[in-house]
């Protein structure tokens, strides 16, 4: 482990604790301050997206948050009484998360901070960034004062990297004078958690929009729900009480909707901002620091955890001797993802706002003729789950690294499926040694670097080819010596340690496991990216995010490591 005097988090809310836990889990200690007394108690955002919760599984705390869940069927939304259109979850594919999860972000939160305790980590509560002070050409000085309790005086702190997890008006943002650029609705946004009588909705989330305004219900996990409204902006921060949100209820929702208790209200404003910079020198920013969004569409928290995610493996992987260019693509892949769900949060907050005349007539339209067609499932959807990291232009994907033959498997299938900073299919496996993972997604959601090597058994009509059945044919010696290079670089590489290496093969090997072998081995049962291999094995480096980094054939695997930074030490040959 580093000494935690490396990097400080600012802010242990879900963006900088998933900072924290993927640091630990790749090697690297963090301190984390907030000024806090401890874990939020208040619910805030609530629901948890397929690409998130990927992210968390990668943590190991997605198991624990779906016990604490309620998964969501869909969202409908309604004009003037009537139904005008819905989405429906759960379609989503190659994905273990195939719906959104409702869960309070203070479960998440819990969750998130007891497994920084098992990962060895600790969030020091009541603990305020007080000043910080960025100095050099590139930012690359920090110096911090903190407030800290039961002293007597500040306490002066040189961290060499500064994360700032600290929220909408971040303290280390404004020290490294990074603008945070956007607007702020003109609007009041109202919500109250509590038990409601009259049938409200047990599993959607319901769209009510009307001439007077929006209103959100969301069931909650263990009974009650969320309404969320908005109004003309007043300046006023108090909560409505119990009688105030009933009459908008009454105003906007069925007939026989009855509030009869609460347990948390709460009065905000809403910002649609994103910071001009993610890093500067030795700073970086993530979640409510770099970006807030609308409501709409429960995009910020999400956005949030995957910022942290992308950021603790990488700056692990810079701090253990990888290249430290490979920070550069932290905010290349992360900034535009951010704009991205801003952009989506928008757009919903904006048709909420529609309030008379053809413009609602066209909208209800459109909601209408776009349900009917099935486009609100195939667009919405897989936006909101942030699942496609479109990272084909990051500079983290080498893209001078030697290309094999165009290989897309019988009939053209499989074409792109490689694609470097594309998010790795899922498979079906039949695990044979070092692992009793049964899909692809399920291996890798380890979170760790990985080296996967496809080895098919050639083309149609070959032994243990596709046409042969193949599961108990072929010579599976090409791929076993790939398997075993591959982990003689990993050995060698700055994240051995923290690399896995599978040989997945479209057949069993006629002589039987190595228990020995130094590497895992298991059979793709659908065959989705082994018949890719043809005849010879490929070699491809999968990111701890599950995007593919960079592939080739088993004889370039030496100029694989060179092209990837986290395996740069390992720049020889090894074929």
């Amino acid at each position: 482990m580093t000494q935690t005097d490396t990097v400080l988090i600012v802010g242990a809310g879900p963006t900088g604790l998933t900072t924290a836990c993927t640091l630990l889990q790749h090697g690297v200690e963090a301190r984390v301050i907030d000024r806090r007394n401890g874990p939020a108690s208040e619910p805030k955002a609530l629901i948890l997206w397929s690409g998130a919760l990927e992210v968390l599984r990668r943590i190991d705390v997605a198991d624990s948050l779906e016990k604490r869940s309620l998964p969501l069927s869909g969202a409908s939304y309604w004009s003037g009484g009537r139904r005008t259109g819905g989405v429906r979850f759960g379609a989503l594919a190659d994905t273990a998360f195939p719906r959104p999860l409702c869960v309070p972000q203070s479960v998440t939160e819990g969750v998130l901070y007891d497994r920084l305790l098992k990962l060895g980590g600790n969030v020091e509560w009541n603990t305020e960034l007080a000043a910080a002070r960025v100095t050099g050409s590139t930012a690359s000085n920090v110096s911090v004062t903190l407030t800290v309790p039961g002293t007597g005086s500040p306490a002066p702190f040189s961290p060499r990297w500064l994360i700032g997890a600290d929220g909408t008006h971040s303290t280390v943002r404004a020290a490294a004078g990074i603008a945070f650029e956007g607007s702020t609705y003109a609007r009041d946004f109202l919500l109250g958690d509590g038990v409601f009588t009259g049938g409200l909705p047990e599993d959607e989330a319901q769209y009510h929009l009307t001439p007077e305004g929006v209103l959100v219900v969301v069931p909650l996990p263990g009974g009650g729900h969320r309404v969320f409204f908005d109004r003309d902006a007043t300046g006023e921060v108090r909560p409505l009480s119990d009688e105030e949100l009933q009459e908008l209820l009454t105003a906007r929702g069925p007939k026989g909707w009855k509030l009869e208790s609460t347990w948390w209200r709460s009065t905000f404003r809403v910002h649609t901002k994103v910071a001009a910079k993610f890093r500067e020198g030795s700073v970086l920013l993530a979640g409510d620091a770099a970006h807030c969004h609308s409501p709409a569409g429960g995009q910020g928290l999400n956005t949030g955890v995957q910022d942290g995610f992308n950021l603790g493996w990488k700056l692990a992987a810079v701090i253990n001797g990888a290249d430290p260019a490979l920070l550069d693509s932290y905010e290349a892949e992360r900034r535009p993802a951010a704009l991205r769900a801003l952009r989506n949060s928008d757009r919903q907050t904006r048709l909420w706002m529609l309030r008379q005349g053809p413009k609602r007539v066209l909208r209800d339209t459109l909601l209408k003729v776009a349900t009917a067609t099935g486009a609100l499932d195939r667009r919405i959807v897989p936006e909101l789950a942030q699942l496609d990291p479109g990272l084909e232009s990051s500079p983290a994907v080498p893209g001078e690294l030697p290309k094999p033959a165009a290989r897309t498997g019988r009939g053209g299938r499989g074409a792109g499926l490689l694609n470097p900073g594309v998010r790795l299919p899922d498979t079906p496996r039949q695990p044979l040694h070092g692992t009793d993972a049964a899909s692809l997604h399920e291996f890798l959601a380890a979170g760790r670097h990985t080296l996967l090597v496809l080895q098919g058994a050639g083309g149609p009509g070959t032994p243990g080819g596709p046409d042969a059945g193949g599961l108990d044919a072929g010579d599976a010696d090409a791929g076993e010596r790939a398997a075993a290079e591959a982990a003689e670089l990993v050995a060698r590489s700055t994240v051995g340690s923290r690399t896995d290496v599978l040989l997945l093969t479209d057949h069993r090997p006629r002589g039987g496991s190595d228990p020995s072998a130094p590497y895992a081995r298991a059979v793709d049962i659908g065959r989705k990216l082994t018949e890719l291999a043809g005849a010879g094995p490929l070699v491809v480096y999968v990111r701890p995010d599950g995007a593919v980094g960079a592939w080739s054939s088993h004889r370039d695997l030496g100029r694989l490591a060179a092209g990837v930074s986290v395996l740069g030490a390992a720049v020889e040959s090894v074929a």
